[in-house]
């Protein structure tokens, strides 16, 4: 299992783990802080899960980097299948991306979202709404063009401080 950023998507992960879905978490930029305990391996042990069942990869600055860093790593396990784990309003374009860059692996991929408060019936209401939809939307545009990683956040965060 495939899991990156954020306590509800490490804990969304730990229980599929738990619920005998996965035999590894592997954590995509594990250093990425990811609630109280420290970044996402420190939480994840904190939750009770064996180091000697979590993988780590800690390179990847964005999305694109973590199909394109974990995909080295299930290969060189001999992986056949992943459940990609990450925010509810996150998936579309981890979808897109994971399934392009996990293209001819032979690697089949399920996807799951973890519950993250965002509202996409009302992506209009509220400060938190907006921004996950603009940047998402945002994101989605500039990685179907090929800009990915730090240099792709850095126009973003322009962008986004032209909006009101």
């Amino acid at each position: 299992m495939l899991s990156g950023g954020g306590t509800n998507r490490i804990e969304k992960g730990i229980e599929l783990y738990k619920n005998d879905f996965a035999p590894y978490i592997l954590l995509s930029n594990a250093k990425e802080p990811a609630g109280t305990p420290g970044d996402m391996l420190q939480t994840t042990l904190a939750l009770g899960i064996s180091q000697e069942d979590v993988l780590t990869e800690n390179e990847a600055q964005s999305t694109y980097q973590n199909a394109k860093f974990t995909l080295s790593i299930m290969e060189n396990k001999g992986f056949t299948s992943a459940i990609v784990v990450s925010s509810d309003f996150h998936m579309r374009r981890v979808r897109f991306l994971f399934d392009h860059v996990y293209k001819n692996s032979g690697i089949e991929l399920t996807y799951v979202g973890s519950i993250s408060g965002y509202d996409a019936n009302h992506w209009w209401r509220g400060k938190y709404n907006r921004e996950v939809t603009i940047t998402e939307y945002t994101k989605m545009i500039g990685n179907t063009f090929g800009y990915n990683g730090s240099e792709a956040k850095k126009v973003l965060e322009k962008f986004k401080s032209w909006l009101p």
